[in-house]
């Protein structure tokens, strides 16, 4: 073998291993910038199933006749509320709607911290039942829960 095509031939893989680093380079990159976009939208499910959680058990709760509870679950949900709406991006096309719905949350809770734990606790089920409800429609707005409908 002459020394011409061998020397071409090791250029021409040199050549080839360069352009191939030089590509995979920039897709190394954009899935660094793609992780560090997730944990941001992974906080934001985590809040939305405990919000949920926390409005489901109130109601519950509230169907036990259990007043203090009522107001505990209904004091975390404000708190999640509060920061689910922080947490939505501004680019979100729903970030209207369901911050509109998250401070639906807030308002029904408030109305159940102003009846107090002595009020008898099936008044106090309806803002809590008002509070899930609105809790539900900021996260079926999100996408971060199925609705029902068939």
């Amino acid at each position: 073998m002459s020394l011409f095509p061998m020397v071409m031939n090791r250029s021409m893989l040199v050549v080839l291993l360069a352009g191939s680093a030089a590509l995979w380079f920039p897709t190394v990159s954009n899935m660094g910038q793609v992780g560090a976009a997730e944990p941001s939208s992974a906080s934001l499910q985590e809040q939305g199933k405990d919000l949920i959680k926390n409005v489901e058990e109130m109601v519950a709760h509230g169907g036990m006749g259990d007043g203090k509870a009522i107001l505990h679950h209904c004091g975390e949900a404000t708190r999640i509320a509060e920061a689910i709406i922080v947490l939505i991006p501004p680019s979100d096309p729903h970030q209207a709607d369901a911050t509109a719905s998250l401070k639906e949350v807030i308002r029904h809770c408030n109305r159940v911290s102003a009846i107090g734990v002595h009020a008898d606790p099936g008044q106090l089920l309806n803002p809590a039942t008002k509070a899930r409800a609105a809790a539900q429609e900021s996260m079926k707005s999100l996408g971060l829960m199925r609705s029902n409908k068939g």
